[in-house]
């Protein structure tokens, strides 16, 4: 299965002429539909809808389509139903006289109310015209194209983040095995400074050969140390989160809130090396894993 974003953004348009043979048809100029998706990160799906008043009762059978393919992100719908470019309506008699008479109406109860323009009568007359002119059969194919659009865009978008999580789970595996024979060097370099100290001590106190009591007390400061600074576990988690994130990349589907968990996994071991760091070597090399699961972080965040 596919990765996919939660960012996407996706745009179509329809044009539908007046049905033919009706005794309107040569007025009625051509029905234009347009319909907007775009979608952002989220950690739930959160639809909101920006639709005219003449496409409102289509909101439920959007939301459905929607729901049955989106699972996770912030989706935004707008819908545009007006007259084609350049079109203009022909107001019928009937209509004209409708408005005469809500003028007349109106200026009789308010005096100061002003005439209705040429372009108000247009712009009345094609929403009274247009009412109802959008159905079901022609709004729904263009919703599905655009939801089909959204979903090659987050497809496309996906591949581009998977590719990148992969290159940083590599990055991040070279640190670890990089950090793995440190903590035996250190140690050793432990011991050898132990026993360099002690035998200056016995130097400025007149001995000149180590005692047996020495060797142990080197072997037992070294053991502590080593106990105190060892990222063996620290450094075999982070190998066993970054194998269960490359399986669900590979897998696919939905990922997004187990990614997110595994991140934050990821992150806790590399603040515990850091921590448990004796040596600039391996410091750096904690810093620079931190690096790259924060970068993870901010696009797994992304993720559906």
């Amino acid at each position: 299965m596919p990765v996919y974003s939660m960012t996407g953004y996706a745009s179509v348009q329809s044009s539908t002429p007046a049905t033919p043979g009706s005794s309107e048809a040569r007025s009625l100029p051509a029905q234009r539909l347009g319909l907007e998706i775009r979608s952002v990160n989220s950690r739930f799906l959160d639809l909101s809808f920006r639709l005219p008043d003449e496409l409102r009762s289509f909101e439920p059978a959007l939301r459905e389509l929607i729901t049955q393919k989106i699972k996770r992100g912030k989706v935004e719908v707008r819908a545009v139903a007006d007259s084609a470019e350049g079109a203009l309506p022909e107001p019928q008699a009937a209509a004209l006289q409708r408005l005469l008479h809500l003028q007349d109406k109106i200026q009789t109860w308010l005096p100061g109310a002003r005439d209705l323009s040429v372009a108000d009568v247009l712009r009345l007359a094609a929403q009274e015209r247009s009412g109802g002119a959008v159905s079901e059969d022609s709004l729904m194919p263009l919703a599905k194209q655009a939801v089909k659009a959204l979903l090659a865009a987050r497809e496309r978008e996906g591949a581009r983040l998977a590719a990148m999580l992969q290159d940083h789970i590599q990055q991040l595996r070279s640190l670890a095995q990089l950090a793995a024979p440190l903590v035996p060097q250190l140690v050793e370099q432990q011991r050898q400074r132990f026993l360099e100290r002690w035998k200056e001590a016995m130097a400025l106190a007149e001995g000149a050969t180590l005692p047996e009591a020495a060797q142990d007390r080197a072997l037992t400061e070294a053991t502590a140390f080593a106990i105190r600074i060892d990222v063996a576990e620290e450094l075999t988690r982070t190998a066993s989160h970054l194998d269960e994130i490359s399986r669900l990349v590979t897998k696919g589907g939905e990922m997004g809130k187990r990614l997110d968990f595994l991140i934050q996994e990821l992150h806790r071991e590399a603040n515990t090396m850091g921590s448990k760091s004796a040596a600039l070597e391996l410091t750096k090399i904690s810093v620079d894993m931190k690096v790259l699961i924060e970068q993870m972080r901010e696009q797994v965040q992304n993720i559906e």
